[in-house]
């Protein structure tokens, strides 16, 4: 053996040749063909249930075509059936009949309908009235005079307040002059009423015309004034 060489030298074996396929049929068939006659001999009992391999074979499914559309057909027109008219039976011959009296019947009573109700006749509000002014008195232009103090009231030493109630007419001039409330004393009162009476007024208006009115006139007695 040479020992100097790096790689001991291995023996090479040549592979078998492998059996072809018409080999393993023929192996195949023989051993079918043993089992066969063992079987037909009794020899080897057969099992009850043999397993059987079954292979299916897939096919391309085409796609199914659409169904075809059958336009509905028209109906047929309906026929009315024919009618039979009944054959006309002979008046049967009519008894004189004698003529009886008899009510006339009432005439049939017609519904009157009621008569519509009038229209609302829209009246139109009356215009507001015009504002009312009542008489003045104090107006500055007017220059009435005021009510003189009596002497024997002043020496008396009388004071107080009269309420003078006045009508006055459009023309501007007191019509009445009254006691509305008294002072106390009869010498003031009656100097009031003399003097008021003789006064001026600006009369009372409804809008632009003058009219009659009352008014209230106090007059004062001080002895300090």
């Amino acid at each position: 053996m040479d020992i100097s060489s790096p790689l001991h030298s291995i023996p090479s074996y040549a592979a078998a040749p492998r059996p072809s396929l018409r080999v393993l049929l023929l192996i195949a068939a023989a051993h079918v063909g043993v089992l066969a006659v063992l079987v037909s001999l009794q020899v080897v009992p057969l099992p009850v249930s043999i397993a059987t391999l079954t292979v299916d074979i897939l096919t391309p499914t085409m796609p199914t075509p659409p169904p075809d559309i059958v336009p509905p057909k028209p109906e047929p027109p309906k026929v009315k059936p024919k009618t039979v008219q009944p054959r006309p039976t002979p008046e049967p011959v009519q008894q004189p009949i004698l003529a009886v009296e008899t009510a006339a019947p009432a005439a049939a009573e017609v519904p009157i309908a009621p008569p519509a109700p009038p229209e609302p006749v829209i009246v139109a509000p009356p215009p507001a009235p015009p504002a009312v002014s009542q008489p003045r008195f104090d107006a500055d232009y007017l220059s009435n005079p005021i009510p003189a103090y009596p002497p024997i009231s002043r020496r008396l030493g009388e004071e107080g307040k009269v309420l003078l109630r006045v009508r006055v007419e459009p023309n501007g001039r007191p019509s009445q002059v009254e006691v509305r409330t008294t002072s106390g004393s009869p010498r003031l009162d009656q100097s009031a009423l003399e003097a008021v009476s003789r006064w001026r007024f600006i009369p009372a208006k409804r809008g632009d015309e003058p009219i009659a009115d009352w008014v209230l006139v106090p007059i004062v007695f001080n002895l300090k004034n």
